[in-house]
């Protein structure tokens, strides 16, 4: 064996001490907020988060809620303090095995001072302990969680992660996650991803639920769904885990036609996998809460919940198509932006179009025809909402939605079918686990189309108004164009 004399200098064991060293430029402060232009102050800068464990204790009786969440991550620069977005009671916190200082900045800034400054590359491991009634606390004007009869909701978008575990709150910072729940017996506690732990027995009269998400996630899309739930285990053709989950408080009617809805989820997703490319993740299923407990359904990561108010008439098909198609434009591929939201909403929805299409209940082309001539006539309030920027108060208005599936309708018009559903493939495999904004996905239509996009998406997602239907027809060769040029067409 050769022996070597290693010599470690102080740059080197800083890096592995995690501490900055005196001949960098001095350790400041992450910033406040990941530079959304609709939320300057959600997210934050200075480090990238791969790992949340999140262990709770939950009481329905008082709706209190105890924990830690242990966040993995490595500074993106030297760092003095950071930010996470927490509006709850923080009792804790440690950095790197030391205590740390934090403060409440506003209502949902935890802002951290570690013992020892963090150099850039570093890893960080926090731990943050609390202890709070998070129906309680309200941030932004709000109150996120949602207490119901049984259990509790923390399901929302885009706020929801505030109001139990402390995190990097922006879709741009994807982790992996583990959720662990103590809950009484006879209670359950449903959540993203594989079950690790199934109602298993911890002490007398309590259980322990865990979950595991393997594959990256923003933070609004992790969710909790605590209370009295009849559920169902099974798996696909792939060998996935479909998990299903009802509440008991539904109506019999209510529930049987949620039922004939949800369990077709696996059916579905292998049914959009063909349009939109390969399912990419390794968990299936979804939850119905109580009729009124929520008033909306939402595509949380790999088992979207959804209101039992949505199966009051029926079957509802559709709806399950709109949220596992958010499993690709939405999870997959998040927004860089908020403002890009029609590329979550309105691609959803298009595929709602697609599907009516394939059951012969409907073509695309027919609905397109009745949304753009009868259900917004041309003096319509929905025309002068703008689906590429609609502003903060109206990120899920309809114009998002519908406006935003026409506008995919009449982009295949424009491209024909085989480029424009090669487009949708190549975009949820080029930003898959990623994020991704208009600018990119002009793109890479145009650098698959050959079609110059300038014209058209001015028309249909930025310009007040009805659409002209003749911008459609205008195939102009795309001309090579430079990023900046890209990204200036729609600023």
């Amino acid at each position: 064996m050769l022996r070597r004399t290693v010599i470690v200098t102080a740059a080197v064991m800083a890096a592995v001490l995690g501490v900055a060293t005196g001949s960098q430029a001095a350790p400041a402060p992450g910033s406040p907020g990941a530079g959304d232009v609709y939320y300057p102050d959600y997210g934050n800068g200075g480090y990238d988060v791969a790992h949340y464990d999140i262990r709770l204790r939950y009481y329905p009786d008082t709706d209190r809620l105890t924990g830690a969440t242990t966040i993995l991550a490595s500074a993106t620069q030297d760092l003095s303090r950071f930010n996470l977005d927490f509006a709850l009671a923080t009792t804790s916190v440690r950095v790197n095995n030391r205590p740390a200082g934090f403060t409440k900045q506003g209502d949902h800034e935890l802002v951290v001072t570690p013992a020892r400054s963090i150099a850039k590359g570093a890893p960080l491991t926090i731990v943050v302990e609390y202890d709070d009634i998070p129906s309680n606390v309200v941030a932004s004007g709000f109150t996120s969680w949602n207490r119901t009869p049984d259990g509790a909701l923390a399901v929302n978008e885009p706020e929801i992660a505030w109001w139990w575990y402390p995190s990097n709150d922006h879709p741009t910072d994807k982790a992996s996650f583990d959720v662990s729940v103590l809950v009484p017996d006879g209670v359950e506690a449903i959540s993203n991803g594989t079950p690790t732990r199934w109602a298993a027995p911890a002490f007398d009269g309590w259980s322990r639920w865990s979950w595991r998400q393997d594959r990256p996630q923003a933070t609004y899309l992790a969710f909790l769904a605590i209370g009295d739930f009849e559920t169902y285990q099974d798996t696909s053709a792939d060998g996935s885990p479909i998990v299903t989950a009802y509440n008991t408080r539904l109506d019999a009617a209510t529930a049987a036609a949620a039922r004939t809805s949800v369990e077709r989820s696996d059916e579905i997703t292998d049914w959009l996998a063909g349009k939109f490319g390969p399912y990419p993740f390794g968990a299936r299923g979804g939850v119905v809460t109580g009729a009124d407990d929520q008033g909306f359904a939402l595509e949380t990561q790999t088992r979207p919940v959804y209101d039992g108010r949505s199966f009051l008439r029926g079957s509802n098909n559709s709806l399950i198509v709109h949220e596992l198609a958010h499993q690709w434009f939405g999870d997959s591929v998040s927004v860089g932006q908020w403002k890009d939201i029609w590329l979550n909403e309105g691609f959803a929805s298009y595929a709602q179009w697609l599907w009516s299409e394939d059951q012969g209940e409907g073509t695309a082309e027919e609905i397109a025809d009745y949304v753009y001539s009868t259900a917004y006539p041309a003096d319509s309030a929905f025309w002068q909402v703008l689906p590429g920027d609609p502003g903060a108060g109206d990120l899920f208005d309809g114009a998002v939605y519908d406006r935003g599936a026409l506008t995919l309708h009449h982009l295949r018009k424009l491209v024909g079918d085989e480029d424009f559903f090669a487009i949708l493939k190549a975009w949820t495999e080029a930003r898959k686990y990623g994020a991704g904004t208009t600018p990119e996905f002009q793109a890479l239509a145009e650098r698959i189309s050959g079609v110059d996009l300038d014209a058209f998406l001015q028309e249909w997602l930025y310009t007040p108004g009805r659409p002209d239907l003749g911008v459609s027809t205008l195939a102009v060769p795309a001309q090579p164009k430079s990023w900046p040029q890209i990204v200036a067409a729609h600023h």
